[in-house]
């Protein structure tokens, strides 16, 4: 029996990637301001990448359970230049169930994901799409090209983040790598083939391996509303990420409790030498109390950290599904729109190829 997924089949070349086409996945939560002004420049992103590549297109919208007008804005959006597909979920599930909402609806070969508040700049999946079709590349992700806008103590905490989730991982999270990522058909198989429910979508994308590179970027300003990514919320999520994809707090917890057993081996080894050189005894009640509560603290911290892996153990033996889809449409391309697109970009190809 195979314990693995041979995915070989799906290798992607120049010749076939134009026959597997690209689904470009847009989680969207309360985006309605925005929304329009986003389709039209993934419209002319779908026109750009025919035209060039000869590469069919569809947007997959996975609207998050939004309260406002999203959900209809998003059914009204018209296919233009490639099939648009709209997926709405029963509640809120997070951004990582409505990555992977889209990644099960996605009904072309390579899958890009992007965010709808714009940030994510389209112009540049041209370039993501260029490493994939005509360098090799099966996984093309971005990475903010610096953090110099931000806190000190902001940059700090990524850093110490990247630094405990990487601490003994085999396959390393690269840092300030974002989900704004470019997946091969066969790397998009293969992150479909993982079955756990608590998802940590940047550490499961580095972890299937095949061939990765790193393009930096500037994230663009955000065009409208606020972020809903606070400092407790960021601080939840990574928890949720680590907990879910390393054993690192494991790891340091058995580190404090040996460190710590260490400490007070010595600080015995310490009262005896004074007992026996002084013949003075060193008051009891201080220490005693110090130890106990430095023991007692570091104890909760360690059931916590076991605590929070038994919840994910918890929820993984509950096999619950991570998404319910409330309700789905789907808008495809005129078949007279997809010939003169294919007539328009095979005209530009004998232009180009004239010159």
């Amino acid at each position: 029996m195979m314990l693995g997924t041979d995915v070989s089949n799906l290798t992607t070349t120049s010749a076939t990637a134009a026959a597997q086409g690209l689904s470009i996945v847009v989680p969207v939560y309360n985006e309605a301001a925005g929304l329009a002004a986003l389709h039209q420049r993934i419209s002319e992103l779908a026109s750009a990448l025919r035209q060039r590549h000869k590469l069919g297109c569809e947007v997959v919208y996975v609207d998050d359970g939004s309260t406002d007008a999203t959900l209809a804005i998003a059914n009204g959006l018209a296919p233009d230049k490639l099939d648009v597909q709209v997926v709405s979920l029963s509640r809120n599930f997070g951004k990582e169930a409505a990555l992977m909402a889209g990644l099960d609806h996605a009904r072309r070969g390579a899958v890009l994901f992007m965010d709808g508040d714009g940030q994510h700049p389209p112009a540049l999946v041209e370039q993501l799409v260029g490493y994939w079709i005509d360098g090799g590349f099966d996984v093309v992700y971005t990475a903010k090209a610096h953090r110099e806008n931000e806190s000190l103590l902001r940059r700090l905490a990524v850093h110490g983040f990247y630094a405990v989730i990487n601490w003994g991982a085999r396959q390393k999270i690269p840092e300030d790598a974002g989900d704004f990522r470019l997946l091969s058909p066969r790397a998009a198989a293969a992150l479909r083939q993982l079955p756990e429910r608590n998802r940590f979508f940047k550490g499961l994308a580095s972890w299937i391996g095949f061939r990765q590179i790193r393009v930096d970027y500037e994230p663009a300003p955000r065009a409208h509303g606020v972020t809903t990514f606070n400092a407790g919320r960021l601080l939840g999520l990574s928890i949720e990420g680590l907990t879910s994809f390393s054993v690192a707090p494991l790891r340091f917890a058995s580190l404090l409790g040996v460190l710590l057993a260490a400490g007070a081996f010595l600080f015995g080894l310490s009262i005896l030498w004074e007992v026996f050189t002084t013949g003075k005894q060193v008051p009891g009640y201080p220490s005693l109390v110090v130890g106990l509560m430095t023991i007692g603290g570091v104890q909760l911290i360690m059931i916590g950290i076991v605590g929070e892996y038994i919840g994910k153990i918890l929820s993984e033996l509950k096999a619950r599904p991570i998404y319910f889809v409330a309700e789905h449409s789907e808008k495809r391309l005129a078949a007279d729109q997809l010939l003169e697109a294919h007539k328009d970009a095979a005209e530009q190809s004998e232009r180009t190829a004239a010159e």
